[in-house]
């Protein structure tokens, strides 16, 4: 009753702030990211009939979990206990192999990797849409790394309606103003992570969202801002996706500030990495936009042409980078990969 899985964490296109249901972690509205990768969580889990629920032994990245994460594992493992119909004792190692609590959706990638691990070494037969509710109660963005790439987590109040899918995209042909023409959205995307290691609290932001007199604005306009980001990836558009992608990470942040903590998570490297974006794309027209999630780190969104370039003048901003690609979904490894 041992199993071991990897997940991409998730970059938020169209973010989702607030959860209508808090232990269910059923979102307000639909959310849309892309998986990157070789940025990964590998995790392996053994059920142990000997011990029971209660006796868990957590592990992540060499700690012992304790406190509001060991309860947040709880909540997904005894969602598996139930369906597997046992109360089992359980064991979790689990390893990132890119930093944490930075704003590079670890939550997301951990709770992926941990359910779909969950899921096998109960000997459970789920699709990965099925998964991927699972995986919701550790995370809602967790669903989305579940199935990987494009994928959307459909807002609900149950199960079957709040799940991830993966979305297809098409390739860009010019003709919706998607330049740089034959752009495909998954081989073609290259992202440069500008690391800010300033730590961050997304779960507390969660919580307060609508005390925010933004809040209500954001949910006036965020379905159309959901329509567009699908046309665009139908049609492959790369300002299409990617630029509505750094106007929602305008909006979130915007939302959070303005909470009762006034949640300020940018600094001033956030900054300059943002205006070195805008220098490139608006006085030297390089195919460029930034993105973040709940956290100062950034994404700088480009294309496999531009990518050295781009790579080139955010390190000037003197931060650390990384160049990722479009990450697939969780999966199951072999037992020689197992972590313990």
């Amino acid at each position: 009753m041992k199993a071991t899985a990897t997940a991409h964490p998730i970059q938020g296109l169209v973010k989702y702030h607030g959860m209508r249901d808090p232990e269910m972690r059923f979102p307000y509205h639909d959310s849309i990211s892309v998986c990157t990768a070789p940025s990964r969580t590998t995790t392996t889990v053994e059920w142990q009939p000997d011990a029971s629920a209660g006796d868990d032994d957590l592990t992540i990245d060499g700690e012992s979990v304790e406190g509001r994460g060991a309860e947040r594992v709880g909540m997904v493992a005894d969602h598996v206990r139930e369906l597997a119909d046992f109360d089992h004792g359980l064991r979790v190692v689990s390893e990132n192999s890119f930093p944490s609590n930075v704003g590079f959706g670890s939550s997301s990638s951990g709770f992926a990797a941990l359910a779909v691990a969950l899921v096998e070494a109960a000997g459970l037969d789920m699709s990965h849409p099925e998964m991927s509710a699972v995986a919701r109660r550790g995370s809602s963005s967790a669903a989305r790394a579940v199935t990987g790439a494009y994928s959307c987590l459909y807002a609900g109040l149950n199960d079957e309606d709040c799940r991830s899918e993966r979305l297809a995209v098409g390739t860009a042909d010019g003709s919706a103003g998607g330049a740089p023409e034959g752009f495909d959205p998954e081989e073609d995307l290259r992202v440069v992570t500008a690391l800010v290691p300033a730590y961050k609290e997304t779960e507390a932001a969660h919580e307060e969202a609508e005390a925010s007199h933004m809040f209500d604005a954001r949910l006036a306009h965020v379905h159309e801002q959901l329509q567009r980001m699908r046309d665009a990836l139908r049609d492959g558009s790369f300002p299409g996706i990617f630029e509505l992608a750094e106007h929602d990470s305008l909006s979130l942040t915007a939302t959070t500030m303005t909470g009762p903590a006034g949640w300020v998570y940018w600094q001033p490297e956030t900054l300059a990495v943002f205006n070195a974006v805008r220098e490139l794309r608006e006085e030297e027209d390089v195919p460029v936009y930034f993105s973040t999630d709940t956290g100062a780190s950034v994404y700088v969104n480009t294309t496999a042409d531009a990518v050295d370039r781009v790579e080139r003048r955010v390190a000037e901003t003197g931060v650390d980078t990384e160049v990722w690609e479009v990450g697939g979904p969780a999966e199951v490894l072999a037992e020689s990969k197992a972590l313990f």
